[in-house]
């Protein structure tokens, strides 16, 4: 197999979010250019006051030239208030915009916060942190379709920890919760980006693998043998049976993992062990 590790479920990109944020970006660009503007037309119009003013003050006409540049100059400063005052009209427009897409922003913002802590409550284990029974048989149907459509081996791999009920009399529930967080990281740190950790609930799991073959299982059951979970100073062993068959073209999913949990707990029963793993096919 490729080096194993594990990625969360994606989550839908916040498209709304960033077309806003996209949208108050463009909004700044275009305050940029007014004020540019405003600029522009004021150096304008000085210039055109001087070019009109300096002809008459060089000229020997004053009263003429006065009586033109008097009209001149009031018609150019009511062009320049004019100018001004729809230039503020349009910052006053550009504020109230930027605060309701601010607005819009953070009230969006809020909301894909409790849709990611929705989206999670719906297919996480609130626990271990990967997929729950109900996400996970999706996820298997989507899997088996896939290997179905391509035409490449899928294999479902169920674990169940090994001596829970006892940890649980013998050191508290609370280390038993701690052993079955312990055991979800393991899995998930052995297996690729492309693998579906499941918690079928209690102290039972169940790996999907696609593009795996039989004899590639071991490599994640090595990645899992010989591990400890430290807990009030004590190193408690963690042992477990694990069960897998190969997905048969045309096969329902409850037969494939009828398949696996027979191969899981006829190793249970037997109770054989190999370096501390219960290990058996079906």
């Amino acid at each position: 197999m490729d080096q194993l590790k594990s990625s969360p479920p994606l989550n839908p990109a916040p498209l709304q979010t960033e077309l806003i944020r996209a949208n108050v970006r463009q909004i700044q660009r275009r305050q940029w250019q007014l004020w540019s503007s405003v600029f522009l037309v004021t150096l304008l119009l000085a210039f055109g006051l001087a070019s009109f003013g300096l002809p008459g003050l060089l000229s020997q006409a004053q009263v003429f030239s006065s009586f033109y540049f008097g009209q001149t100059l009031r018609g150019l400063v009511g062009v320049v208030l004019l100018f001004n005052i729809y230039t503020i009209y349009q910052q006053l427009q550009i504020n109230r915009i930027q605060r309701q897409l601010n607005n819009q922003v953070e009230a969006l913002s809020k909301i894909e916060v409790r849709t990611e802590e929705v989206y999670k409550l719906a297919i996480m284990d609130p626990l271990t942190g990967v997929y729950n029974r109900g996400a996970g048989e999706r996820r298997l149907d989507e899997e088996i379709t896939r290997s179905q459509r391509h035409k490449t081996p899928l294999i479902a791999l169920m674990f169940d920890i090994d001596g829970l009920k006892t940890i649980n009399d013998t050191f508290g529930h609370a280390a038993g919760d701690q052993l079955i967080k312990l055991f979800a990281e393991l899995i998930k740190k052995a297996i690729r980006g492309s693998d579906v950790a499941v918690r079928l609930g209690g102290d039972e799991f169940l790996v999907v693998l696609p593009e795996c073959k039989l004899n590639q299982v071991h490599i994640v059951l090595g990645r899992l043998s010989g591990k400890k979970l430290e807990f009030g100073g004590q190193q408690i062993p963690i042992a477990f049976s694990a069960g897998w068959s190969n997905y048969i073209p045309g096969e329902l999913p409850e037969a494939l993992l009828k398949r696996a949990d027979t191969a899981l707990y006829v190793n249970k029963r037997a109770g054989k062990e190999r370096s501390g793993l219960h290990v058996s096919t079906a």
